[in-house]
Parts: C-alpha cells; structure tokens; sequence
C-alpha cells in the first residue's frame, strides 16, 4: 500500500473533550525531506513512493484520509513538583492506523498546553529524537518510533536563532501516567474510568472484560516498568527526565529529550543539566520508576483497592532484578545462575568506575574473550585489579556448558558493538548545521544495526574522544 493510501481513525476523540484540544498544524517555511525509516515505513505496512508527499505530510500541510489534528492533556511530576496541567506544548496528533500505530508531528506549533512556549521543535533536538526512537528499536527496547524527519528554513528562537524542524513519531500508545493524574487532581473519576478503559484496549486488549482489569493493568505494567528499566540499566541508557508525564501506560520508552548512553561506566552520571540534584542521575531510575508508580498508583485508587495495588508495587525491586541480573549475565555470557553472579557484577562495575572505562566498549570486547587479557588490560591504569576480576571470571565460565565460541556468539548478540553516544549525534547534527544530513543516514544504519560489524564506522565503536566525553544537555536539545 502506497503511504497516500494510509487511513487514520481518531478513537481518542471519542472521550470528553477535556481529553484533548482540537488543534490546527502550523507548517514550516520552505520544508524538505531529511531522512526516513524504511523500517518503520514497514511496520505501517507502506511503501514511500512519493517523497514529496511524505514531506507535505510531515509539514501538515496535507493530511491522510480520516485524520483530525489534536493535542492530548495531561498532568505531572517535574521532579518531584505536581504540576496539574501541562499536555502536548508542541505536538499534534494525527490519528491511529489500522495496524495499531498512533502517529503525531513534534514541532507542529502552538496548542492550547503550549505555556508559552512556541510549540516548534528546532533540527538539533529533532535529529536526536528520530535517531535514538530507532536506534532503541535496535537494540530491542520498547519505544516509540520514528517514521520521518524534516528540515525548513523556518527561524526558531532558541538561546540562539535556529531552524526549525518536525519529526513524525508513532507509538502504539501515547498515554502517560500523567493523563490519570489530571483527571484524579480534578476529582472527575468518571473520567478516570473512561481513560483506564480506553488504555485496556489500546494497550492490554487481553483483559477487557476481566472483572479485575484495572488492577490488572497496573499489575502489567509494573512488570513491564521493571523489564524496560532493566534494558535501559542494562545497555547504560539515561533518560534524563523520567517525569511521570514523560512515563507510559503502555511501558515504552518516549519523549527523547535530554538522553545519553554511558560513555565511561559511571553510576551517578547526570546527562540533564536541569538536574542539579541528580533526580534522573542514571543510577537512580529503577528508584524513580517506582516511585513514578506509586503515583500512578494513587490516582488509580478511585478504580482499584490501593492496598491491593500497593501490594503489587512492592514486588516491583524483586521484579526489576529478577531481569537485570538475568539481562546482565547474558552480557558476561552466563547461561547457569549462581549465587555469587550479582557480588562479581559489583566488583566489576566498581572498577570500571574507578578506572572510568567506556561501558558499551568493554562489554563488547569482553564478548570475544577467550583467555587473552592484554586488549581488557589496556583500559586499566591500574592493571591489577581487573586482572584479578578476569581470573575470577575464568573461573565462573568453567561452571558454564557452552563452548567458547557459542558464548562468543550469544554475547556480541546481546553486547551491542555501537550505541548512538552523544558525540556520535553531535557529528550527525553539526554536518546538518552545515546543510549537509549524509550524517543522519549514518548513524540511522547503526541505530537500526547495532549488533553488526561495520568497518567504515570501526571509529564509532571506540571510546568516545575525552574531549566529547559526558556531555550534559537541556530539554530542548
């Protein structure tokens, strides 16, 4: 089916109207196509066979049959702070597909939860979000995706004059924790009612008319909260705000703003230099996920037995390890538990940190180990401590069953060889600034990729310059 073919339904627009804004896309000046996802082009179930018409739709300025824009009101906890409504500032929803993909423009202009903001998105943060949306696909943690990115030569005010930009995202939900919390701020539980029932649906479709969906929902989504903390933990990614407005009932990852992998290993990195008090420091987000939670859990209680549900947040924590360490030793390569997995990953982490070694580029080396230490040594300044870690790993290997060559493989299909690091999107965005987005398509090949060798990017999958080390940034960026 040819992308001009596509028909939308809005099912969101069936809720009250307090819901949403119906909302009118404002285009950029002087569009033109950037890059798009062949993959997500896929999952839609079309084929782009008119460029031009892909630009007029990441524009707005033509629209697909059944499309209605709207913007989306919601709540949230901004570190910690309620803030009783924010919404989409910026954000134009365009409606659902057939196949269950929710698709929006990011940067589509003012709506009625703009806060005065201008509801634009400049090509710097645009380019971030279109690449990582992908490149977590990649690495098979769930998000939101990405289908098209577009340039203009609109002037955006920034800290600085920039240009404009918009992304067309899709999800199969865009409902946040947030949206329950306007709605038992406002005391209107009817509504409460209406948006659980419409999240079941759209999100948990196996539990309409259990006589426990509502509990059951938020039983799921815990254990869904844990399994996506556990990969982010996993692969080093920081989100860099986890506000509640910014967390999924769908258990997505979404809303890329001020994100980083790990360059060197690095428990209290702070990617967001809004953070000043390391809410969202990379460490910290099972805990916040939690917490996030028990809000969540609070503004269900007009639905659901708090006890019952403060109950199933407590095995949150057992849920959450239970996966990391299972994720974590397929990263070492371990097939057989043993009790002393989680006390080696602790001396590991320990020295990393202590001899600040890159996070994705270790793990990635230690999937080809087969006894020779000299290239893992090579990252120490003090050699001695992780030689005696190596010679305890050696150790643990021996109570494995597989061959060397069977862990080699199974670590580099669980260790990815490249992560999109923040200099890695800086390079793709400063050859944008120069009108040139060969940069884009590069880092799209590794983002959709990231297991495979690539020889002409060899450079990327080496530690990050010192001087592009740990870069910090807000949430426009």
């Amino acid at each position: 089916m040819n992308l001009q073919e596509l028909k939308l339904t809005t099912p969101y627009l069936t809720l009250d109207v307090e819901f949403y804004d119906k909302s009118d896309i404002a285009p950029l000046k002087k569009p033109f196509l950037i890059s798009y996802s062949q993959d997500a082009a896929e999952i839609l179930g079309v084929d782009v066979n008119d460029e031009d018409f892909l630009t007029a739709l990441c524009n707005g300025e033509t629209l697909l049959e059944g499309s209605k824009p709207f913007s989306m009101c919601y709540a949230g906890h901004q570190f910690g702070h309620f803030v009783p409504r924010l919404g989409d500032g910026r954000v134009m929803n365009l409606g659902k597909s057939e196949s269950g993909w929710n698709l929006q423009l990011k940067g589509a202009g003012e709506t009625l939860y703009s806060r005065q903001g201008d509801g634009r998105a400049v090509l710097r943060s645009s380019i971030r979000e279109y690449l990582m949306s992908e490149a977590m696909c990649g690495l098979h943690i769930a998000t939101s995706r990405a289908f098209a990115l577009i340039g203009s030569d609109h002037d955006v005010a920034r800290e600085r004059w920039e240009k404009g930009a918009m992304v067309l995202r899709m999800s199969t939900s865009w409902v946040r924790f947030g949206t329950f919390e306007y709605f038992y701020n406002k005391q209107q539980f009817d509504k409460l009612e209406q948006l659980a029932d419409y999240v079941i649906v759209e999100s948990y479709a196996h539990l309409e008319g259990k006589e426990d969906a509502y509990f059951l929902m938020f039983e799921e989504l815990i254990d869904r909260t844990a399994l996506l903390l556990a990969k982010w933990q996993g692969v080093g990614f920081n989100h860099g705000v986890m506000n509640t407005d910014n967390m999924s009932m769908a258990g997505l990852t979404i809303d890329y703003g001020p994100f980083a992998f790990l360059d060197d290993y690095d428990f209290n990195y702070i990617c967001n230099h809004t953070d000043t008090q390391g809410r969202y420091a990379f460490g910290q987000q099972p805990n916040v996920a939690q917490w996030n939670l028990s809000m969540l859990m609070r503004a269900l209680s007009p639905l659901v037995s708090i006890e019952r549900m403060q109950e199933a947040l407590e095995l949150f924590g057992e849920k959450y390890s239970s996966y990391y360490l299972g994720f974590m030793r397929k990263k070492l390569g371990l097939l057989v538990e043993d009790e002393e997995d989680l006390s080696m990953l602790r001396w590991l982490f320990g020295l990393m940190q202590q001899e600040q070694i890159d996070y994705t580029y270790f793990f990635r080396t230690l999937s080809h180990y087969d006894g020779e230490k000299s290239t893992l040594l090579e990252m120490c300044t003090l050699e001695e401590p992780m030689k005696d870690w190596l010679e305890f790993y050696e150790k643990r290997l021996l109570k494995e069953v597989t061959s060397t060559q069977e862990r080699q493989t199974q670590m580099c299909a669980t260790n990815p060889k490249y992560v999109l690091k923040n200099y890695m999107l800086e390079y793709a965005i400063d050859k944008a600034h120069r009108g040139d987005y060969s940069g884009v398509d590069e880092m799209l090949i590794l983002a959709r990729t990231p297991f495979n060798e690539h020889p002409k990017a060899e450079h990327f999958a080496k530690p990050a310059p010192k001087s592009m080390k740990n870069l910090k940034l807000s949430c426009s960026s």
